[in-house]
């Protein structure tokens, strides 16, 4: 037992320790693409169309382009600091090395509000997808979210090689129904008429124009700064990958190319759906930006009623492609702060046959249905149907934003303080890319506020911060390991990296 001169005390473990928790290498360039495209591509089939509300489509894709903006210099951030620290840690390892344990704490706390919520939301539009697409009673919503956790769960459990090929296939697949819609959209697309039919009422709020013809910035700037909360869904959890560090064969070449290509390719889906999507004749900005399930309603302006099902089911696969992802995201993030001690050591052992933290994974879906279910059974069923995806999104961006902060933070702090640390990638953007990461992500915060569903979910990620907090000042701090992440950091980052 060992006092690192922080108010934190490492315990000595046995050799086994590590044994009961090892993970399995796996992933490529191609894999790591995969789970980033993924894990995002859900936000293009889903959620990012409620900022129609408040900026309107000219909004919408300027808040889309900052929100861009912010992600290039995360990524680029990340992707430097995924090579030169290459463990499961993510987050909270780059925090850990730069601001000492406390630092790497709250950042891995935030995340993990994050990645234990994205979720949750994830599962909300599928719910409505499938409600739909097969005419269910919302009523039994909760039925539908524990049947899609359990299943694909098991599939993250049952082996790494299994659950990389479900992700690789479901992501193709998503991304081909996109390239689809898009290519059916544009001979049925009327943009002047439909992606422009919002307009300001006498209240302030958005307003259907039956003619179309409306301004590109209905709301001013106000609107565009008040959409970028939404823009974020078209991005949000692309920096998921280096949590697969330990499991990638290579992540010193392999992490950045696989973050860099992710980027580029939801970049350049983002924009295709922003103006296709609204712009389809008969669906239109205004209708978008109350739906749960916008591409399904374009789908259905097409080609009509008669193939809902068949197209629903089609629509559904973006929705289970990041499920799936932000699972597997969700089990090593909690595994990464359990084996090093700050959250119940238990929660890191790995699956006897699997190598798979299947505790971790099922632990933190149990915190994601309960957080879900708490809610629906407050606001009674009625209410929460209608509001329980937009107060769930509310935490997993505050959460996002507040671990972007600190991320970008870790990467000048590391930049500065310890230049001596190898780099196999540099971020071209160096550390003016990671300040406006910081600008960015504090006045999309500062927006968020604004929204009522904010308010709601904010006072739940408090509850949630203050029980971790508590934890780890009472019993955590006085048992943290000497797993990769507290090693490297503990050396000032001079210790060669090593994998138990």
């Amino acid at each position: 037992m060992a006092q690192d001169g922080r108010g934190v005390t490492y315990q000595t473990v046995d050799a086994g320790y590590f044994e009961k928790r090892g993970l399995m290498r796996y992933a490529g360039v191609a894999s790591l693409w995969a789970l980033g495209v993924g894990a995002v591509i859900s936000g293009h089939f889903s959620g990012w169309n409620f900022g129609f509300s408040t900026g309107g489509w000219g909004g919408m894709l300027v808040a889309g382009i900052i929100i861009a903006i912010m992600y290039l210099g995360l990524t680029f951030s990340i992707a430097e600091m995924s090579a030169a620290l290459p463990h499961t840690g993510a987050a909270y390892s780059f925090a850990r090395t730069a601001m000492g344990p406390w630092g790497g704490f709250l950042t891995g706390l935030c995340e993990n509000v994050e990645y234990v919520i994205t979720p949750a939301v994830v599962v909300t539009f599928i719910t409505s997808y499938v409600n739909a697409i097969f005419g269910l009673d919302p009523a039994y919503s909760p039925l539908t979210w524990i049947a899609f956790y359990a299943v694909f769960v098991a599939l993250n459990v049952f082996g790494l090689e299994l659950s990389f090929r479900v992700t690789m296939i479901v992501t193709l697949i998503s991304l081909a129904v996109l390239v689809f819609f898009w290519l059916s959209a544009i001979p049925n697309m009327d943009f002047s008429r439909w992606a422009l039919n919002i307009g300001v009422g006498p209240d302030g709020a958005a307003v259907e124009l039956p003619e179309g013809g409306g301004e590109l910035f209905p709301f001013g700037l106000s609107g565009v700064l008040a959409t970028l909360p939404f823009a974020v869904w078209l991005f949000l959890a692309i920096e998921q990958l280096p949590l697969a560090a330990e499991e990638s064969i290579d992540p010193k070449r392999d992490m950045p190319k696989g973050i860099i290509l992710g980027m580029i390719t939801l970049m350049v889906s983002a924009f295709m759906i922003v103006l296709l999507n609204p712009s389809v004749i008969g669906v239109g900005s205004f209708k978008l930006s109350s739906s749960l399930e916008p591409l399904l309603d374009g789908f259905r302006a097409i080609y009509g009623d008669s193939g809902v099902v068949v197209l629903g089911l089609v629509a559904l696969t973006g929705l289970i492609a990041s499920f799936h992802t932000i699972l597997y995201a969700q089990g090593r993030q909690i595994y990464s702060l359990s084996r090093a001690g700050y959250f119940p050591r238990g929660l890191s052992v790995t699956h006897a046959t699997y190598r798979t933290p299947h505790l971790a994974m099922f632990v933190g879906s149990i915190v994601g249905l309960a957080v879900m279910l708490v809610i629906w059974f407050a606001l009674g069923a009625e209410q929460a149907g209608a509001s329980i995806g937009s107060v769930l999104l509310n935490m997993a961006v505050s959460g996002a934003m507040f671990s972007y902060i600190a991320q970008a933070v870790s990467f000048i702090l590391l930049r500065s303080r310890s230049p001596h640390i190898e780099r196999p990638f540099r971020s071209p953007l160096g550390v003016p890319g990671a300040v406006l990461t910081i600008v960015i992500a504090v006045v999309t915060l500062g927006y968020q506020v604004q929204d009522p569903n904010f308010t709601k979910g904010v006072l739940w990620v408090l509850v949630w911060f203050a029980i971790a907090i508590v934890y780890f000042a009472a019993v955590g701090r006085h048992k943290l390991v000497l797993s990769p992440e507290e090693e490297f950091a503990l050396s000032g980052g001079k210790a060669e990296y090593r994998s138990h």
